[in-house]
């Protein structure tokens, strides 16, 4: 009975042994990839640059004056508006003796002009002399001289009153009061920061070593909080600080989000651009000595790759080996896959 027991238990083992086997073998792994690139490339240098605004300016008073309002903090300004108003009540006053004095001066040159007529009526009958005809004229002259200065230091006293509105020479934010009311300011006195917030650009320092491979319109990568994205050169200050070797180059700032102040990361080229093959960082797998890649091949079987570094590109390494543009690159995944081995890609 036993013996009999034993036979069954043996013949039902043999029956499931294969059905265990199948059932123990893993199946594809999941992986992420990403194609390998073949392009013309550079080398990148990545510098820090700040995000600064094309107009920031300390504004001054362009008269002397008690100031009697200033913009709050954070108020926008158009062009043309007031930031900061001086007293001008003293300049009102003179500005009707200028124009007191002018309507008397404007009175005594036609009393003179009628004189000069009547004399000139008198000489025609021989009843004047002509030395009183030339001294009329030469007064008339005179009080003609003193009205065109008399208008002149009203045009002043006006242009005086107009100066005491100080206004902003460009649409902006004001972000410092640099004075307050009833505080009295002479003419050039710092009164308001006013900063354009819209129209910005990042500036940023590099080694005179790249100067060779920097253009105006020339496309570069800027990191900002994590994003990358690209912006032209706009301008390149040929210009080296003898101390530092670096010199400053002008980008673009189009990205809404940038605030005036913030801290980026650009990628200017530090060599002639030239063909390769780049694949992402994160595709290269290093065991011991070894790096390699693995590649997914049409039937999603892994293939392993040895290859050598080049150049840095950013987010991409330049690699030498049998590496083809459009190659899928396991990203993800790669630690415990071995040649050889089935796949199945993420999203694919």
């Amino acid at each position: 009975m036993n013996a009999r027991n034993a036979r069954q238990t043996l013949t039902l083992f043999c029956f499931l042994l294969p059905a265990l086997a199948v059932q123990a073998q893993p199946g594809p792994a999941p992986v992420a990839v990403d194609e390998a690139r073949q392009d013309t490339f550079s080398a990148s240098l990545w510098v820090s640059g700040t995000v600064i605004s094309r107009n920031d300016a300390r504004i001054s008073a362009e008269t002397d004056g008690r100031i009697t309002w200033v913009a709050d903090v954070g108020q926008r300004i158009e062009a043309g508006e007031p930031v900061t108003r001086v007293d001008d009540a003293d300049l009102k006053l003179e500005l009707e003796d200028n124009r007191a004095q002018l309507e008397s001066l404007r009175a005594r040159q036609r009393y003179l002009a009628n004189n000069v007529e009547r004399l000139e009526r008198l000489a025609d009958s021989n009843n004047a002399a002509v030395n009183q005809l030339d001294e009329a004229h030469a007064e008339l002259d005179m009080t003609a001289q003193e009205i065109r200065r008399a208008e002149v230091a009203v045009a002043q006293t006006q242009r005086r009153i107009e100066q005491s509105r100080v206004v902003a020479p460009f649409d902006g934010v004001v972000v410092e009061r640099l004075v307050q009311a009833g505080e009295f300011v002479t003419r050039g006195s710092e009164v308001a920061r006013l900063v354009d917030t819209k129209n910005r650009e990042i500036r940023a320092q590099a080694p005179l070593s790249v100067s060779s491979y920097i253009r105006e319109g020339l496309e570069v990568s800027v990191q900002h909080e994590g994003r990358e994205s690209l912006s032209p050169v706009k301008r390149v200050i040929p210009v080296g600080d003898e101390r530092s070797r670096m010199f400053e180059v002008r980008i673009a700032a189009e990205a809404p989000g940038w605030v005036i102040g913030s801290p980026v990361r650009v990628a200017l080229p530090n060599s002639d651009p030239r063909r390769l093959v780049a694949v992402p960082r994160d595709a290269l797998v290093l065991r011991g000595s070894e790096i390699f890649v693995l590649r997914v091949t049409t039937e999603n079987v892994v293939e392993k790759v040895s290859v050598a570094t080049g150049v840095g590109l950013g987010s991409l390494v330049e690699v030498i080996g049998d590496v083809n543009g459009g190659d899928r690159l396991v990203t993800r995944g790669a630690e415990r896959l071995q040649a050889g081995q089935q796949v199945v890609v993420a999203g694919g």
